[in-house]
């Protein structure tokens, strides 16, 4: 299987169990091998008490995003440490956008900055992901 289709089959497979990302409203734009861009609208349920959206929302958009694009090599990865800067208030019905570039990429480690934006394409959040890479394969040999 080449690497677009596999990319492709992880985050299928990782999504339709992603229980949380589905309740955000995520839609996948774009997924290739440590890379990822997601789409979500901001709903009334994500508002906090200064009826700006929950801090936690572009947090989470991020690190769907970032899961994506970490497993999409076809090794089982997990987050080991997270960051994000929230550098603009994001209100209800604002489209946002998290993209995910793979920065590093080692056997055991990878790097992954995940910008977020708005609908008029400014940034309203920075994520810094690392990840741990297990050995452990999405797909065994032959079930691909």
């Amino acid at each position: 299987m080449d690497g677009q289709k596999l990319a492709e089959r992880i985050v299928d497979t990782m999504y339709n169990q992603d229980w949380f990302s589905q309740w955000l409203g995520v839609e996948r734009v774009l997924v290739e091998a440590g890379r990822c861009i997601l789409k979500m609208t901001v709903r009334k349920e994500m508002l906090n008490g200064f009826a700006i959206a929950h801090g936690g929302i572009c947090y989470s958009l991020a690190d769907s995003a970032l899961a994506f694009a970490s497993n999409s090599h076809g090794r089982k990865a997990v987050s080991v440490e997270t960051s994000i800067s929230l550098v603009e208030q994001v209100r209800v019905n604002d489209v946002l956008t998290a993209t995910a570039e793979e920065i590093s990429l080692t056997n055991k480690i990878g790097v992954y900055y995940i910008d977020i934006t708005n609908q008029e394409n400014k940034k309203v959040g920075l994520f810094k992901g690392t990840v741990y890479r297990t050995s452990n394969s999405w797909f065994p040999e032959g079930k691909e």
